[in-house]
Parts: structure tokens; sequence; C-alpha cells
């Protein structure tokens, strides 16, 4: 099955997680909040899947661009 990295468009800090290894997910759906300047963005799939692997934990400083996710499509 091929593999989707879901990854931020904003450097910050991870505040909340919306799914579980294992989840389904539709295309859009969010996965995660990141914190940047006093506001929380969310994290959105680019694919319909399963989550395979969550690559960050609540409290995470993560930079712009990084995988935060991998969906299995």
């Amino acid at each position: 099955m091929p593999e989707i990295k879901v990854v931020t468009d904003v450097a910050g800090r991870v505040c909340a997680l919306s799914v579980e290894t294992g989840s389904s997910i539709g295309s859009g759906d969010e996965i995660a909040f990141v914190e940047a300047m006093k506001m929380e963005i969310p994290v959105t799939s680019t694919a319909a899947g399963k989550i395979k692997s969550i690559l960050v934990r609540i409290d995470d400083v993560i930079a712009e661009g990084q995988a935060i996710a991998i969906v299995e499509t």
C-alpha cells in the first residue's frame, strides 16, 4: 500500500492530536493542531486512508515542512 507523509505548513508546538494510530481518515481530515503565534493551526491529511504512524507528540516543537504522520492509502 502506498504511504503519504503528512507535513505541517507552519513551525510551532503540537498542542493537540486528533487521531490515533490505526484510525481511518478522509482527505482534509484534521490530524493535529500546531500552536503558532498564539493561534491553533490545523494540519490536515492530503489523502484518505489509515493512520500508519504518528511521528510527533503533544508539546513537541516542530519545523515548517516536518512530517507529523504517515497515512496508508
